[in-house]
């Protein structure tokens, strides 16, 4: 290693099936090689296995007695290196991705943004660091490390009063040394596109080519599970980086503009969502399968063929995960060096917002998608149910709760529990005496209707004084519909509420959002499974507490690619989601 500079800035995540890191090391230049040569077709070829490994049974025999297994930790490159420039009387930064907050004296506390000088990092997941005159443990995977760890530290920028920057000192900063920070933070970018390219391609040719000569092991459909959709992924970031090399200044690269290239691409980049969203099964599925051992031994013949680096599939396969969440850091970084007065200065600090709504647009999409299983459940859970199923039209829960619904012709009022799905509002009946169980009465197509507020008063339609009143109004039958809230708080989150599935509705129109048959399919049957394996037919407690949660459904601001970080991030203590909001659920018996 010559130069710190060449430090991928890549969060140092440990993903929780392979307990290893699996990006940043071929930027690194740490690449396990061996002499075998890749076969154009992508076929075993025995015979150059046996020129430099022994045949194929002596490759599996060793890989056996390694006690190699299926998961195992990276090559520690990068760890490795770092202990060398510490031993070296290097000084090594970190910046925190996230807050770490202890009650152990021996543990470094800090707040994302802080700037950490890593003193030792032999442990994996523990690093000892120190923060002016504090020091302490710290997880690794809570901190990237820093692209310019040449940076004075004066010179990095200082949280002030109110949590903004105090940019007099960054400002102040030599333009010399400010265009080398700049150079830096384009030569990283461009490094790690290509060194990412390298890393598709790998896995395009060295595993799915290998895969698919192989029906007798593997399905279509399994491959699909495994790789996503991972292949047009790789053709989209082909054409990404032929853009990024046509803006880039060779010889003066800190005047490289390469903030419109993003601009270009943050919707060829939605194709990640997909892919997200599946990871959680191909790490299911690759678990089972490698139970096998002549799984493991085939996806370890296919990285040697292919001469990748000493990671195992799972750890590959977690590269796009991490790659569209350090999109946004990569710009952040490089906007912190480029000048207002910059051509590139607009187009990167709009690119960095662009690159912040595709993860925000990846982490809704992956809340939907998990969403769909709980609305299964929650029908499945529902007594007396027809017609259609929720997830034919439906993939949201907008809010629910109880109101009472007036009904021609002898104006008579019931108190029935409403939910509104986008697309359509279902209404239940409460069981007499277990409240808790529901019985389906009716539906109301939300597409043909328009909202309606009524004023408290007589109302001329159905000619009874009402309090806190609305109507739907179908556009095409006239059929109007009046419903009653007890309070006018209650009145007016409704209003809200349809309000809000109508923008959901225009903007899943918009984004293309859908559910796939196949997952809508698998949602009901696994409701279904549940429900005959002998769990009782009602609501459950943490569903109600699920239903609720619909109310409100936020998007983070301040750091949106986090929730995509959680897939390659260590466990953490068990959420208590359920128990927070517990006191919102509209169930009482």
């Amino acid at each position: 290693i010559t130069s710190p500079v060449a430090f991928d800035i890549l969060p140092l995540k440990l993903h929780p099936f392979s307990q290893s890191t699996p990006t940043g090391l071929d930027c690194m230049g740490w690449k396990r090689r061996i002499s075998a040569p890749v076969i154009a077709d992508g076929a075993l070829d025995k015979t150059a296995l046996t020129d430099d490994v022994g045949s194929e049974e002596d490759l599996y025999e060793d890989f056996r007695s390694s006690n190699h297994r299926y998961g195992h930790s990276g090559g520690g490159g990068e760890q490795l290196a770092i202990n060398e420039l510490i031993s070296d009387g290097s000084v090594v930064y970190a910046e925190a991705l996230w807050d770490h907050v202890t009650m152990d004296d021996q543990e470094l506390g800090f707040k994302a943004g802080d700037v950490i000088e890593v003193m030792d990092a032999t442990n994996k997941e523990w690093w000892w660091g120190r923060i002016l005159d504090s020091e302490g443990w710290f997880p690794a995977s809570f901190v990237r490390l820093r692209v310019n760890q040449d940076e004075p530290m004066e010179d990095y920028p200082l949280k002030v009063e109110g949590g903004k920057e105090d940019d007099s000192r960054r400002f102040g900063m030599g333009q010399t040394t400010k265009d080398q920070m700049r150079t830096n933070v384009i030569n990283e970018i461009i490094s790690t596109e290509r060194d990412y390219i390298k890393h598709l391609k790998d896995i395009c040719e060295g595993y799915i080519k290998q895969c698919r000569k192989r029906a007798d092991m593997f399905t279509e459909e399994q491959l699909k599970t495994i790789f996503g959709n991972i292949e047009d992924i790789y053709r989209c970031q082909k054409k990404f980086v032929k853009a990024l090399e046509k803006k880039f200044n060779k010889d003066h690269p800190h005047l490289s503009e390469v903030g419109s290239c993003f601009l270009e691409y943050q919707t060829e980049f939605q194709i990640y969502s997909e892919y997200c969203n599946n990871h959680p099964n191909a790490c299911m599925e690759l678990s089972r399968l490698t139970k096998v051992n002549k799984y493991v031994y085939f996806f370890e013949a296919c990285r040697l063929l292919q001469k990748m680096i000493d990671i195992s599939l799972d750890g590959f396969l977690l590269t796009p995960v991490q790659k569209i969440c350090k999109y946004p850091l990569q710009l952040a970084e490089l906007l912190k060096y480029t000048n207002p007065q910059h051509r590139d200065f607009k187009d990167v600090e709009a690119a960095l917002n662009a690159m912040k709504n595709v993860a925000r647009l990846i982490n809704e999409r992956k809340r939907r998608l998990e969403n769909i299983d709980k609305i299964a459940q929650w029908q499945s859970s529902i007594e007396d149910w027809e017609g259609e199923d929720v997830l034919v039209r439906s993939s949201e829960l907008i809010y629910s709760g109880e109101l009472a619904k007036i009904s021609h012709p002898q104006a008579k009022s019931q108190q029935r529990m409403f939910f509104l799905f986008d697309h359509q509002l279902v209404c239940c009946k409460k069981d007499l005496l277990r409240r808790d169980i529901l019985y389906y009465k009716s539906r109301i197509n939300m597409d043909d209707m328009e909202i309606l507020d009524v004023e408290d008063g007589k109302d001329k339609d159905f000619n009874i004084s009402v309090k806190n009143a609305f109507k739907l109004h179908c556009r095409d039958t006239e059929e109007v519909h009046l419903f009653c809230a007890k309070k006018p708080e209650q009145k007016q989150r409704w209003l809200k509420a349809f309000e809000n599935e109508r923008r959901q509705v225009q903007l899943d129109q918009e984004t293309g959002f859908s559910i796939t048959e196949v997952q809508k399919k698998q949602a009901m049957l696994n409701a279904s499974k549940q429900h005959h394996a002998g769990k009782p037919k009602a609501v459950t407690r943490p569903y109600y507490d699920f239903l609720m949660r619909q109310k409100h459904p936020t998007l983070p601001t301040t750091l949106p690619q986090q929730q995509v970080f959680m897939l390659a991030e260590p466990k953490r203590k068990p959420s208590n989601f359920w128990q927070n909001i517990s006191r919102l659920t509209p169930f009482r018996k």
